[in-house]
């Protein structure tokens, strides 16, 4: 049920004064008293050591304070606290300012509190906002507040006292039915509507409701079956179990849609997550996927919440684009040439079929028989699916049939192709293409975001990217989403510092708001002291190395590593988990200053000329979380890394012309999203952790 409410009020302002929101005064509405003023005059001076910025508006007075260190304060302390400040905003006079400066901030004043990175302000100013208009001219000031209001979701009945202040109270509800247990004079129906995990369970007496309600609910054809949808109004009661501390007492229900319970797919037994990705436009309705989709929504909450309240401006970055940040080349073209080719057929001509054609066709086909008895033998070890089977088979029947085709003669029509547009040097012109050059789907927003970060200072952006990667793990995604925040006036230890605070900031806030999402994943899924972990990344300190500490460290290992390292090669997960589980017992490591060679072109070279100013982010459970590095400003740098790299110039001239002119030291990471769900929830497969993946061979929904 919806339910629109507009409130419209009209205020008198001086535009000539300050105004502020006052709770009480003689004076005119919107109009600060002369004895005000002149306090405000008078402690001008005394606030000019405390590094704030006052602001005053229309309506509101806004004092800024600036942080001497933003993340972290460089003295050797291990107190949270006393490391990173975290941006509050609270109503009143601010425990920051000093007393000289607070006195001339009475209670009438609406004080909004900011930190800001130590870069952002030097000096302290105080400016004022005035209207264009003559001074002492009037104007008229009309506010108009919409407010909007659905229905409660369960979650919400029961928020902060398991819906106690509930009880005795009428209640109309929504949901889908998980479960209906009928007995002789009463029923029970366990109704969820997706905001939390528990849902709440409604209670049917015969005696209570009409007889055609019952007869919905507990009748020989009863249609509150698993998976409909019913609407529910009833008195919110004590439940006499344990389990739940109210439940409902019905006095209306109605179905609104139903569920035959013969071909639901979902009946209420543990299905496998496997399973389920089969029927991923279902699978929401499960409690793991719903619990990961909760989770999933309050970190891609948080992460907005930190970049805002740290002062970061958020951008779009193109989806599609001419670049390859990442230098890989596994990237998803697109092009509008392939529009409108068709296949000409002249009827009646049969093909030709030459006798190697039939040799390639049998040699793909015995090639593909192997694959799929390798991939049914990778089943058997848990390395495999069996989608991944599925897939293969498919390949080898598809093979098959045109072996049987070719073998028999077909009598399919010769074909002819409009052909594609081509150079002279027979490669294809991509001139005559949509964007007129060669266009891909991004692998990410990073470059886009450096060229915002040199004009408006720190910049995020959170959005889809895209590998055309043909691996078939439990690790990679085809699209996935990526946090990308690029700070400018920063080197890597700002990097290391915000991506350390962002960090804890995402987990800080999924324990506060996903308990019981939690307690969930930690009893099903992971296995372990899920929380207790979590809590132990917000309390300790990450610890920092270098590559070449984290190369001895897995050298010097007792244990056998699948894949061998030596300075130079990557570190592999396996090694990763190694250092942050092991080496330094379930803690966080940010592992700097990587070899050039295993890194991208735009990561800054580091003085010894071997390594490059990057880090990345280690968790336990999980291995590699997060990327960056800090960025080449240097443009003869950076040039011949391009060259080196073998990248086309042209295709980056925009990316060295932000080095001609007001070139700045810069840094940044990327977050793969789905993997911090991952680490967040337990999930082993990051295809749980997203709504519809995209994978090799898998394009549905």
């Amino acid at each position: 049920m919806t339910m629109i409410k507009s409130t419209t009020t009209t205020t008198r302002t001086n535009t000539t004064n300050l105004s502020t929101t006052r709770s009480s005064s003689s004076s005119a509405p919107g109009c600060v008293s002369s004895s005000s003023r002149r306090m405000m005059r008078s402690n001008k001076d005394k606030c000019h050591h405390q590094s704030a910025v006052v602001s005053r508006s229309r309506s509101t007075l806004t004092t800024t304070t600036t942080s001497r260190n933003f993340y972290h304060n460089n003295s050797n302390t291990n107190t949270t606290q006393q490391r990173r400040r975290i941006p509050t905003t609270m109503g009143g006079v601010s425990p920051l300012l000093s007393s000289s400066c607070s006195s001339s901030l009475t209670s009438s004043h609406v004080v909004t509190m900011t930190m800001m990175r130590r870069r952002s302000v030097k000096n302290t100013r105080l400016s004022t906002t005035s209207s264009s208009s003559a001074a002492g001219e009037n104007s008229s000031t009309t506010q108009t507040t919409t407010t909007y209001k659905r229905r409660d979701r369960l979650a919400q009945i029961k928020a902060n006292d398991h819906g106690k202040s509930k009880v005795g109270k009428t209640l109309e509800l929504k949901g889908w039915v998980r479960s209906n247990r009928a007995q002789k004079d009463r029923a029970f129906i366990d109704l969820n509507d997706g905001s939390d995990m528990s849902g709440m369970q409604m209670v049917v007496l015969q005696e209570h409701v009409d007889e055609n309600v019952w007869q919905l609910v507990a009748g020989a054809t009863s249609e509150v079956s698993t998976g409909a949808s019913i609407r529910v109004k009833g008195k919110v009661v004590e439940s006499p179990g344990g389990k739940q501390s109210v439940e409902v007492l019905v006095d209306e229900l109605e179905i609104i849609g139903k569920a035959d319970p013969a071909t639901y797919p979902l009946q209420k037994k543990r299905h496998t997550l496997e399973y389920l990705r089969g029927i991923a436009h279902l699978r929401p309705r499960t409690n793991t996927i719903a619990a990961v989709s909760r989770v999933r929504n309050q970190l891609a909450f948080a992460t907005h919440q930190f970049f805002q309240q740290n002062g970061f401006l958020y951008v779009n970055t193109p989806i599609i684009t001419a670049s390859d940040c990442e230098g890989a080349g596994e990237q998803f073209q697109v092009t509008c040439l392939l529009n409108g080719l068709e296949e000409e057929g002249s009827a009646g001509a049969a093909a030709s079929v030459a006798p190697q054609d039939v040799e390639k066709v049998e040699q793909k086909v015995k090639s593909q028989g192997d694959i799929v008895k390798k991939t049914k033998a990778d089943k058997g070890e848990g390395n495999a699916t069996k989608e991944d089977v599925d897939r293969e088979v498919k390949k080898l029947l598809a093979l098959k049939e045109e072996l049987t085709e070719l073998q028999s003669g077909s009598n399919t029509p010769q074909t002819s192709v409009k052909e594609l547009p081509k150079l002279k040097s027979g490669g294809v012109d991509y001139e005559q293409d949509f964007f007129a050059k060669r266009s891909y789907l991004t692998v990410s927003g990073q470059l886009n975001g450096e060229i915002m970060a040199s004009a408006v200072n720190d910049i995020y952006t959170f959005g889809p990217t895209f590998r055309a990667e043909n691996s078939n793990t439990s690790r990679h995604l085809a699209e996935f989403w990526m946090v990308e925040p690029e700070l400018a006036f920063a080197d890597l230890n700002d990097d290391m510092d915000c991506a350390e605070a962002y960090l804890k900031h995402c987990i800080t806030h999924v324990l506060k708001h996903c308990d019981e999402d939690l307690q969930f994943f930690e009893k099903n899924i992971s296995k372990d002291n899920l929380r207790e972990r979590l809590q132990n990344v917000v309390d300790q300190d990450f610890a920092r190395i270098t590559y070449t500490e984290a190369v001895e460290h897995v050298l010097s290992a007792k244990k056998k590593f699948e894949f061998p390292i030596q300075w130079g090669s990557d570190l592999q997960s396996e090694h990763e988990r190694y250092i942050s589980e092991e080496v330094y017992k379930d803690r966080p490591v940010i592992v700097r200053d990587y070899p050039k060679d295993i890194k991208a072109f735009y990561m800054r070279a580091n003085d010894d000329g071997k390594t490059v100013a990057a880090m990345d982010v280690l968790v336990p459970k999980v291995g590699e979380l997060m990327g960056g590095s800090q960025r080449e400003e240097r443009l003869d740098v950076l040039e011949k890394k391009i060259e080196e790299v073998g990248l086309e110039k042209e295709s980056y001239w925009w990316y060295l012309e932000l080095r001609k002119y007001g070139s700045v030291p810069h840094s940044g990471f990327g977050l793969g999203f789905e993997r911090l769900v991952q680490y967040v929830t337990g999930v082993e497969n990051i295809r749980d952790v997203i709504a519809f993946p995209r994978y090799p061979g898998s394009a549905d929904f």
